[in-house]
């Protein structure tokens, strides 16, 4: 298995982590994916052709995903902002789900498919996209920047920062995404322990009140513990084996 990443720069960064894209060999790969803030289009790829388009909703769960031998995705990754420049799908109900779209969906069957190609192809569709919004609320940008870049995970003070009422923000993530405030935020927070546990550190320190809060938390929204985590065994947890440090 092959992976590799490019991170999104510029004013699409708001709206996008990066593109990334892996590869098979002769055998086929099971991976588990954590909850981690984000969402994915992933293009599954067969013998230089598509196979399937997926465009998937925000994880509050771990999902066991299996990719067939000899098979190519190529995807990117979104922060919750960019389901703006998706508005023929509801959000709200892909909450823990995927759904699956036509093989032309963004002309990408007209795509070279060559990862560099379909990463440049996504960012034109989407600052078409852009182009269409008369506004983006630039209160939902802070809001985000405030959030995925752990400054804080305070609601009193996500509020204060963005402009936005707490009970704003609220119903903007239930009605938006499926899911209450509090719930992102803390698989946000849970995130950000990914990269100790990559490290074989089960405890992150100034992150959880103590060690038990910290594994009651990661069981609850991974089903498993911080040590089955970090043996990764098999590389089964994808955004752990891609975390780790040299």
């Amino acid at each position: 298995m092959n992976y590799r990443e490019v991170k999104t720069k510029g004013y699409l960064s708001h709206f996008v982590k990066c593109c990334w894209t892996m590869q098979t060999t002769k055998q086929s790969v099971q991976h588990t994916i954590l909850p981690d803030g984000y969402f994915d289009l992933v293009v599954e790829l067969r013998n230089n052709r598509i196979q399937e388009i997926k465009l998937t909703g925000i994880w509050t769960i771990a999902v066991d995903v299996k990719t067939p031998a000899d098979t190519t995705l190529l995807a990117m990754r979104f922060k919750p902002l960019a389901t703006l420049l998706f508005p023929d799908f509801n959000f709200n109900t892909l909450l823990n789900t995927a759904v699956v779209l036509i093989n032309n969906f963004a002309d990408l069957d007209i795509c070279s498919l060559d990862f560099p190609d379909f990463c440049k192809h996504m960012e034109q569709y989407l600052l078409h996209q852009l182009n269409k919004q008369k506004v983006v609320d630039h209160r939902k940008i802070i809001l985000f920047q405030e959030i995925l870049e752990r400054k804080n995970f305070s609601v009193q003070a996500l509020a204060i920062k963005s402009c936005m009422t707490s009970r704003q923000i609220n119903r903007y993530f239930s009605t938006t995404f499926g899911l209450p405030l509090k719930t992102y935020l803390n698989i946000v927070r849970l995130r950000t322990t990914y990269k100790n546990l990559a490290r074989q550190e089960l405890y992150p320190a100034n992150t959880y009140f103590d060690q038990a809060h910290y594994i009651k938390e990661i069981k609850k929204y991974t089903g498993l513990t911080p040590k089955t985590l970090s043996r990764n065994k098999n590389d089964r947890f994808l955004q752990l084996s891609t975390l780790r440090t040299p």
